[in-house]
């Protein structure tokens, strides 16, 4: 089978039918073009590899009510990426990320990925940002099989990169949502909060954590006791009064939020405005620093909205270092202190010293540069796949060796959990004392 050049992905009917309701508003901006690209060209020439850079592509939220998540992970992993860049880059070539805003949004991030693919001709795709947003994608990669394009490190622990038909496309680093949710309700059901209810997002990503409880849940004969859910893109301003009023009628021991911070924090604020008494756990997708900033910056003791708060993570506390990774984070980013570029910085926004996105962005950049390194001194694309495949327990510093393999193509698995004290995220070590 021929490789998929721009032209006849372009004009593929079977990709047609698949891409153009995407596509359509990106042709009429300008944003995707049939022109560039010689035709008869060979592609390889095209894979973002040049004598002095590799160049990586990336759409994520960068505005909207869930900026802080792209912005946070971007700065992670471009802390790291500076300190190699700084030492010679890889195998003499700097390492380069081709930046596009999507707002958390799917049909932006289709477009952004076309032109990071047709136009931007990048390496690989990198640093991702959401399973709404992903879950439209992984379709395109698919087309472009013949091409090699692959997505590492997404900010998501959905299925759809982990399953067919799409899972061979993409390679995850963090545990997944259906692992996240599973921890949580093994956790809550230890100390006898058996009544759990789920709030969530109206999206791929909300439906993904509410079948991963569903089925923690059935694994131990329980189902959840209600539901409640809110439309992607809410913010904190708005009221979850009606949700919060929804799962209180179902007397819940415990609610499990799959969302953003913008909403999940106006739902923990209703939910304790209201008298719900509860634990409220969060995925780490929410964002833990957004989110609390959010509640800290609004009310006057914080401390009692945050009382029942618990956050899973997928990275250790960034305080603790006696972790070799989080050490080195820590020291790279306050040397380095990255920033958005220009165009896409958002005055308003103030970044966190640390977080745990973007301790999550620099491991996903840390290992990043080893499969780079594995590449060898004349890197393509068709190596990649390959190159990933070599990383057997390796030691990324964090706690928990990494490796991948044809049947393994997500390297971490561990869970963390964390609660608030004295306005800070610490580890929780004793649900029972704790939630009991």
């Amino acid at each position: 089978m021929r490789a998929f050049t721009r032209r006849r992905f372009l004009h593929s009917s079977l990709i047609g039918g698949l891409a153009s309701p995407w596509l359509a508003p990106a042709s009429a901006s300008g944003q995707v073009t049939t022109s560039g690209l010689p035709a008869g060209a060979n592609l390889a020439v095209y894979e973002g590899v040049s004598d002095s850079e590799i160049l990586l592509g990336t759409s994520a939220a960068f505005s909207g009510p869930s900026r802080g998540l792209g912005i946070e992970l971007y700065r992670g992993a471009q802390a790291y990426f500076t300190h190699v860049n700084q030492q010679g880059g890889v195998s003499g070539r700097q390492i380069a990320l081709q930046l596009y805003d999507d707002g958390y949004q799917p049909v932006p991030s289709v477009q952004n990925t076309m032109k990071l693919l047709l136009e931007d001709h990048v390496f690989a795709l990198f640093g991702y940002v959401g399973t709404p947003t992903v879950t439209r994608v992984l379709p395109i990669l698919k087309k472009f099989q013949q091409e090699n394009v692959y997505m590492f490190f997404p900010f998501t622990g959905a299925q759809p990169q982990r399953e067919p038909p799409y899972g061979e496309f993409a390679f995850n680093l963090r545990a997944s949502y259906r692992e996240e949710t599973a921890g949580l309700v093994e956790n809550f059901l230890g100390i006898g909060r058996r009544r759990i209810a789920v709030f969530y997002q109206a999206d791929a990503y909300g439906r993904s954590g509410w079948a991963g409880v569903r089925e923690a849940l059935g694994a131990h004969g329980e189902q959840m006791v209600g539901e409640a859910t809110y439309t992607r893109g809410a913010s904190f301003s708005g009221s979850m009064r009606r949700q919060v009023e929804i799962l209180m009628n179902t007397d819940p021991d415990a609610v499990i939020c799959i969302g953003a911070y913008g909403a999940c924090a106006a739902f923990l604020r209703d939910a304790v405005d209201q008298g719900l008494e509860a634990p409220i756990a969060n995925l780490s997708f929410v964002g833990s620093e957004n989110l609390l900033q959010l509640i800290t910056d609004s009310v006057d003791d914080s401390e009692r909205y945050a009382r029942y708060l618990v956050n899973s993570q997928v990275v250790p506390s960034y305080e603790d270092e006696s972790i070799p990774v989080v050490k080195e984070y820590g020291e790279l980013m306050q040397r380095n202190n990255p920033q958005l570029p220009e165009i896409l910085r958002q005055p308003d926004y103030v970044p966190f010293e640390k977080s745990f996105v973007s301790l999550e962005g620099f491991v996903n950049a840390k290992l990043m540069v080893e499969i780079l390194n594995r590449l060898g001194a004349s890197p393509t694309r068709a190596q990649l796949e390959e190159a990933v495949f070599t990383v057997r327990d390796f030691d990324l510093g964090i706690g928990e060796h990494v490796s991948f393999s044809e049947q393994r193509r997500q390297g971490m698995q561990r869970l963390y959990y964390t609660v608030v004290d004295n306005g800070r995220f610490v580890p929780l070590d004793d649900w029972q004392a704790r939630f009991g």
